[in-house]
C-alpha cells in the first residue's frame, strides 16, 4: 500500500465568496481521509480588485494594472487562510507536505476547434505561497491540459471517483455527482470504474446566474434559502428561449466560463419570477445533459453551494427520475469537498499521476497537471 500524505487544498470560487481551506491525508488514489477545514470570506477590497481584474481580462487588457493588484491580494489572502487553518488544526508547517492552489479564475476559455488552443487563467503566485508558507506548493492545474488541447474541467471528477471508492458501502450502480458552483457540471461514475471511465462535463449554469440577478434586484449575494424563487412562477417563454442555447448540444467533453450565459431573457421579469425562472433553467440543463452520460445514474449527489437552496434542490427532483441526495446524507463533506479536491490533486501531482482524462476534458490521454514550487529550507 502507498503510503499518505497530509495535504492542505485551497479552492476560490468564481462566486469570489472567499476561500475554503482543507486539510486531507490521501494516498492519491483511493484513500481519502478529511481533517479540519475552514472558510475565510474575501474582504471587500479583495472582491472588488477581483472583479476589475475579471473584466479586464474579459477585455483582453492582459497588462492591466488591476490584474496584477488582484494577483498579489489573492496570494496574500491564501497565505493567511493557510495561517488560520494550521492554527485551527494545532499543526505546523512542517506536517503539512504540499499545499494544492487552485488560485482565482479570471478567465476560461476552453479551444472551440481542433487545432486551436484554449487559455484559462488563474491569479495567484506559487512561488510566493510557497517561500511565505514553508510548505511545498502545486498550482496552476488546468494550464497543462488546455495546452494539450484539454477543456480544462472540470478536474473534481478524479476526486468524486476516489470518494464513492472510500464509502462504508460504494453504491452498486452507477452514481452521477452534481457539481453547483458558478455553473453546474456532472460526473458519471460508473459503478466499480477505474478513473480512466470517468465522464464528465459543464451543464449549464449553476449558481452564478440566479445570484447575479438577486445581487441586482435586492443587492443581497444570493437568494438565501431560495425564498425568492420559490415565491416566484416560471416564465415558461423565457425558459423555452434559454433552452436554445446551442452550448447545450453540443457533445461532451465541454466546459464552461461563469459569465458565458446573460439575463437577457429575464430582465423584464419581477425579482421573484427571474430567480425561479432562472432556477428552473439550472436544474433544465443539468436535466437535459442527462441524454450524454452512457445510461441513467442510479442516484445523485448534490455538492456545491447550490445544495443550500431549497428551491434549486426541489427543481432536481422534480427532473430527474433517479433519488437526488445532498454530500452530506453521502458522508462527504460538501462546503469543503473542492478544497479537499486539490489537496487530493497537489499528492497526484507530487505521485505523477494523471489529473484529467479524455472523457472529463477532452484531452487526448490521460494527464499529468500543475506547476510544483519547492519551499524554502
Amino acid at each position: 500500500m502507498t503510503d499518505t500524505l497530509t495535504a492542505i487544498g485551497l479552492m476560490s470560487g468564481t462566486s469570489l465568496d472567499g476561500i475554503d481551506a482543507a486539510i486531507l491525508k490521501t494516498d492519491g488514489e483511493d484513500v481519502v481521509e478529511a481533517g479540519p477545514a475552514i472558510h475565510i470570506p474575501y474582504s471587500r477590497d479583495l472582491k472588488i480588485w477581483a472583479r476589475r481584474a475579471i473584466k479586464a481580462a474579459l477585455e483582453g487588457r492582459d497588462g492591466a494594472e488591476e490584474i496584477g493588484k488582484a494577483a498579489g491580494e489573492v496570494t496574500h489572502a491564501h497565505v493567511k487562510a493557510v495561517e488560520a487553518l494550521l492554527e485551527r488544526s494545532g499543526m505546523k508547517a512542517r506536517n503539512i507536505d504540499v499545499i494544492g492552489f487552485h488560485g482565482q479564475t479570471i478567465l476560461h476559455r476552453p479551444s472551440k476547434e481542433p487545432g486551436v488552443a484554449g487559455r484559462t487563467w488563474q491569479l495567484g503566485d506559487g512561488r510566493v505561497l510557497a517561500d511565505e508558507t514553508r510548505i511545498d506548493v502545486v498550482n496552476d492545474f488546468r494550464a497543462n491540459d488546455v495546452a494539450s488541447g484539454g477543456e480544462g474541467a472540470p478536474f473534481a471528477p478524479v476526486y468524486h471517483r476516489a470518494l464513492v471508492a472510500s464509502m462504508d458501502e460504494p453504491p452498486p450502480c452507477a452514481v452521477g455527482v452534481i457539481n453547483l458552483g458558478g455553473v453546474s457540471n456532472v460526473t458519471y461514475v460508473p459503478e466499480g470504474a477505474k478513473a480512466v471511465d470517468l465522464v464528465a462535463f459543464d451543464c449549464g449554469p449553476g449558481n452564478g446566474l440566479v445570484d447575479e440577478w438577486v445581487e441586482m434586484k435586492t443587492g443581497e449575494p444570493m437568494d438565501k434559502d431560495g425564498a425568492i424563487a420559490l415565491a416566484g412562477t416560471v416564465n415558461e417563454e423565457a425558459l423555452r428561449m434559454m433552452m436554445l442555447t446551442p452550448y447545450l448540444r453540443r457533445r461532451p467533453p465541454k466546459s464552461l466560463d461563469r459569465y458565458d450565459f446573460k439575463l437577457d431573457h429575464v430582465k423584464k421579469l419581477s425579482p421573484e419570477d427571474g430567480a425561479a425562472t432562472l432556477t428552473a433553467f439550472t436544474a433544465d440543463c443539468i436535466q437535459y445533459s442527462e441524454r450524454f452520460l452512457p445510461e441513467p445514474p442510479g442516484g445523485y449527489i448534490v455538492c456545491g453551494g447550490g445544495r443550500h437552496n431549497p428551491a434549486m434542490m426541489q427543481a432536481l427532483r422534480e427532473r430527474l427520475e433517479a433519488k437526488v441526495v445532498s454530500a452530506e446524507d453521502a458522508g462527504w463533506r460538501g462546503d469543503d469537498l473542492e478544497a479537499e479536491c486539490f489537496a487530493y490533486l497537489a499528492v497526484r501531482n507530487l505521485r505523477k499521476l494523471p489529473i484529467s482524462y479524455p472523457k472529463t476534458t477532452r484531452v487526448p490521454r490521460p494527464m499529468t497537471g500543475g506547476v510544483f514550487h519547492r519551499a524554502p529550507v
